[in-house]
Protein backbone atom coordinates (compact mmCIF):
# COMPACT_ATOMS: atom_id res chain seq x y z
CA UNK A 1 0.00 0.00 0.00
CA UNK A 2 1.26 3.50 -0.75
CA UNK A 3 -0.05 7.02 -0.21
CA UNK A 4 1.13 10.54 -1.01
CA UNK A 5 1.72 13.20 1.62
CA UNK A 6 2.78 16.87 1.61
CA UNK A 7 4.05 19.59 3.90
CA UNK A 8 4.00 23.38 3.73
CA UNK A 9 7.26 24.51 5.31
CA UNK A 10 5.93 28.01 6.08
CA UNK A 11 3.41 26.53 8.54
CA UNK A 12 5.09 23.20 9.35
CA UNK A 13 1.82 21.37 8.73
CA UNK A 14 2.03 17.86 7.28
CA UNK A 15 -0.98 16.63 5.30
CA UNK A 16 -1.54 12.89 5.40
CA UNK A 17 -4.04 10.81 3.48
CA UNK A 18 -6.60 8.61 5.19
CA UNK A 19 -4.54 5.40 5.06
CA UNK A 20 -1.27 7.04 6.19
CA UNK A 21 -3.09 8.72 9.10
CA UNK A 22 -4.59 5.38 10.13
CA UNK A 23 -1.28 3.51 9.88
CA UNK A 24 0.46 6.18 11.98
CA UNK A 25 -2.35 6.11 14.56
CA UNK A 26 -3.08 9.81 13.95
CA UNK A 27 -6.39 11.61 13.33
CA UNK A 28 -7.15 12.08 9.61
CA UNK A 29 -5.86 15.21 7.92
CA UNK A 30 -3.05 17.37 9.23
CA UNK A 31 -0.39 16.94 11.90
CA UNK A 32 2.94 18.37 12.96
CA UNK A 33 6.36 16.83 12.46
CA UNK A 34 6.82 15.85 16.11
CA UNK A 35 3.46 14.05 16.18
CA UNK A 36 4.49 12.10 13.10
CA UNK A 37 7.98 11.23 14.34
CA UNK A 38 6.67 10.01 17.71
CA UNK A 39 4.88 7.21 15.81
CA UNK A 40 8.21 5.78 14.63
CA UNK A 41 10.64 3.48 16.38
CA UNK A 42 12.20 5.47 19.22
CA UNK A 43 15.72 4.67 18.01
CA UNK A 44 14.97 6.50 14.72
CA UNK A 45 13.53 9.75 16.14
CA UNK A 46 16.75 11.80 16.04
CA UNK A 47 17.73 10.53 12.59
CA UNK A 48 14.33 11.36 11.06
CA UNK A 49 14.20 14.81 12.69
CA UNK A 50 17.71 15.59 11.41
CA UNK A 51 16.72 14.49 7.91
CA UNK A 52 13.66 16.78 7.89
CA UNK A 53 15.79 19.65 9.19
CA UNK A 54 18.23 19.20 6.29
CA UNK A 55 15.59 19.01 3.55
CA UNK A 56 13.77 22.05 4.95
CA UNK A 57 16.59 24.42 4.01
CA UNK A 58 17.37 23.59 0.36
CA UNK A 59 15.91 21.54 -2.51
CA UNK A 60 16.61 17.90 -1.69
CA UNK A 61 15.45 14.33 -2.19
CA UNK A 62 15.36 11.84 0.66
CA UNK A 63 14.31 8.36 1.73
CA UNK A 64 14.17 6.59 5.09
CA UNK A 65 12.69 3.46 6.58
CA UNK A 66 11.52 2.78 10.11
CA UNK A 67 8.76 0.94 11.91
CA UNK A 68 5.34 1.74 13.33
CA UNK A 69 3.95 -0.02 16.39
CA UNK A 70 0.36 -0.78 15.42
CA UNK A 71 -0.44 -3.02 18.39
CA UNK A 72 1.78 -3.92 21.34
CA UNK A 73 2.92 -7.09 19.58
CA UNK A 74 2.66 -5.90 15.97
CA UNK A 75 5.15 -3.78 14.02
CA UNK A 76 4.57 -2.36 10.53
CA UNK A 77 7.54 -1.33 8.37
CA UNK A 78 7.18 2.04 6.64
CA UNK A 79 9.30 3.60 3.90
CA UNK A 80 9.13 7.33 3.29
CA UNK A 81 10.41 9.07 0.17
CA UNK A 82 10.18 12.78 -0.49
CA UNK A 83 11.43 15.86 -2.25
CA UNK A 84 11.65 19.45 -1.04
CA UNK A 85 11.28 22.39 -3.42
CA UNK A 86 9.92 25.91 -3.72
CA UNK A 87 12.73 27.85 -2.08
CA UNK A 88 13.16 30.39 -4.89
CA UNK A 89 12.41 34.12 -4.46
CA UNK A 90 12.16 34.04 -0.67
CA UNK A 91 9.56 31.28 -0.52
CA UNK A 92 9.69 28.95 2.47
CA UNK A 93 9.30 25.76 0.46
CA UNK A 94 7.27 22.58 0.51
CA UNK A 95 7.84 18.85 0.70
CA UNK A 96 5.94 16.23 -1.27
CA UNK A 97 6.37 12.56 -0.70
CA UNK A 98 5.13 9.01 -0.64
CA UNK A 99 4.68 6.53 2.19
CA UNK A 100 5.05 2.83 1.40
CA UNK A 101 3.57 0.28 3.79
CA UNK A 102 4.93 -3.12 2.68
CA UNK A 103 2.89 -6.22 3.34
CA UNK A 104 4.78 -9.42 3.96
CA UNK A 105 3.24 -12.83 3.65
CA UNK A 106 4.62 -16.19 4.60
CA UNK A 107 6.15 -17.27 1.30
CA UNK A 108 6.81 -20.97 0.87
CA UNK A 109 9.00 -22.21 -1.95
CA UNK A 110 8.32 -25.51 -3.66
CA UNK A 111 11.24 -27.94 -3.69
Amino acid sequence: MSEEWSSDLSSGVIRLGEHASFMHGLPPGECGLLSLVRCYDRADHARVLELFEQVSTAPSRFCFSTGLSILPAMRQPVICMGESSGFEKGQQGRITGLFLFPRFEDIRFAA
